[in-house]
């Protein structure tokens, strides 16, 4: 019972720090001191944590995952490569609600903070001359963006979970691919529904000829809007379809952009410096300090040995640990890395069927959280009653939830 008491004190300082807007980085460091102070681990032994932290094989692949990421991001940012995927989208589909939805999905696909009031205008314009509420327009631009962390190796929340758990991040996506789905037919649940019929045919064609310096052929044709969304592919491909480590697969792909686009030496410098950010430094390390210092400490033998004397249920904690964690943050990454670690000591170890309803539990908390960035943006964009938005997207959320406890039950 001591120990439940200690974990739960950390807990509590977790959730409050974060509140106050701390970095989750930093607050799972001071996390770990606090964890080692409860269980008073002599220094020799806090040290050594440290060290194996920063050496460990895991910690490396995550940080060079997520710095590729930023690189990623920025070069497709800097080229127009999403402006052109829009374009591609909007020339190609043709029925009206396909049309409105693709333009946060598209956005979405990237992970910026910021991204649901980049795409809030395209929404809004897109639906002019339709019948619609502003809180349905705010629900169809927050809703539609948000698929893409289930499944999407770029996102960072499903890394962690891979990294914490040591379950093949292809698992995962392959096994969140549904509640992906379940996001898409919810939102067309909810919204749009008397929005029928197809958008008129765009005259303009499809090629981008702004800034093309040659008639090279080859030059038009990876200026073309198809094109733009073959780097996403080509990653999507080699982590889910031959299971290559993400960081491999984004230097397969980026290295070629750097071709394309001619970049010289300065500018590769500055991608790359902005790839190494502290934040992501100190998440990483945070993140995964927090989980070693739980093993190292005892804890993780104390706690197991408790759950399993008293019996306690899998499922509930499953479910109301990341989900609370997740309202409380409004962030993936903050459920994530303060929930999951916890839980795979409740649970005995990482199962996938454990793993995948508590990372959904979470998930519904991060859309229902009214700290979540993409939901207070929406919200002042569009001028709409949150309550409003919520009617749309509390049914959404519990759709997802049971079809994620009903495959738990089952499987």
């Amino acid at each position: 019972m001591l120990d439940v008491l200690k974990i739960s004190v950390i807990f509590i300082a977790i959730i409050i720090l974060v509140r106050f807007k701390w970095n989750i980085g930093y607050v799972l460091m001071i996390a770990s001191g606090l964890l080692a102070l409860l269980y008073m681990m002599p220094l020799e032994k806090v040290l050594s944590t440290i060290k194996f932290t920063v050496i460990d094989p895991v910690t490396i692949k995550l940080f060079f995952a997520l710095t590729l990421i930023r690189v990623f991001e920025i070069i497709l940012r800097e080229n127009k490569v999403l402006s052109r995927m829009t374009d591609a989208a909007r020339t190609l589909l043709k029925k009206k609600k396909v049309v409105i939805i693709s333009m946060p999905t598209l956005i979405g696909l990237l992970p910026s903070l910021g991204g649901a009031y980049f795409s809030a205008p395209m929404v809004d314009e897109s639906t002019k001359g339709i019948r619609m509420s502003q809180e349905e327009k705010g629900f169809i631009n927050y809703w539609f963006r948000h698929p893409w962390e289930f499944i999407l190796p770029l996102y960072p929340g499903i890394l962690l979970v891979s990294a914490i758990s040591h379950i093949e991040l292809r698992s995962l996506i392959l096994s969140n691919l549904l509640y992906a789905a379940l996001i898409f037919i919810t939102g067309f649940i909810f919204s749009m529904r008397g929005v029928k019929g197809e958008v008129k045919k765009r005259q303009d064609g499809l090629l981008d000829n702004k800034n093309i310096s040659s008639d090279n052929y080859f030059d038009h044709i990876y200026r073309h809007p198809y094109w733009s969304f073959s780097p996403l592919f080509l990653i999507l491909f080699l982590v889910i379809g031959l299971g290559i480590d993400l960081h491999y697969s984004l230097a397969i792909a980026i290295l070629p952009l750097f071709i394309l686009y001619k970049y010289k030496a300065a500018d590769f410098i500055r991608v790359i410096k902005y790839g190494f950010a502290l934040d992501v430094i100190i998440l990483i390390f945070g993140t995964m300090l927090f989980k070693m210092t739980m093993e190292n400490s005892g804890a993780v033998g104390q706690l197991s040995k408790f759950f399993s004397e008293v019996g306690m249920p899998v499922l509930p904690i499953s479910v109301v640990l990341p989900m609370i964690a997740g309202l409380l943050t409004g962030i993936t990454v903050g459920f994530v890395s303060t929930s999951f670690p916890l839980l795979i000591i409740f649970s005995g170890g990482a199962d996938l069927n454990v793993i995948n309803l508590a990372f959904v539990a979470g998930y519904i908390g991060v859309l229902l959280s009214p700290v979540h960035l993409c939901l207070v943006l929406t919200r002042e964009y569009f001028k709409a009653d949150m309550w409003g938005i919520y009617k749309k997207i509390i049914p959404g959320c519990l759709i997802i939830l049971l079809c994620a406890l009903f495959l738990y039950n089952f499987l």
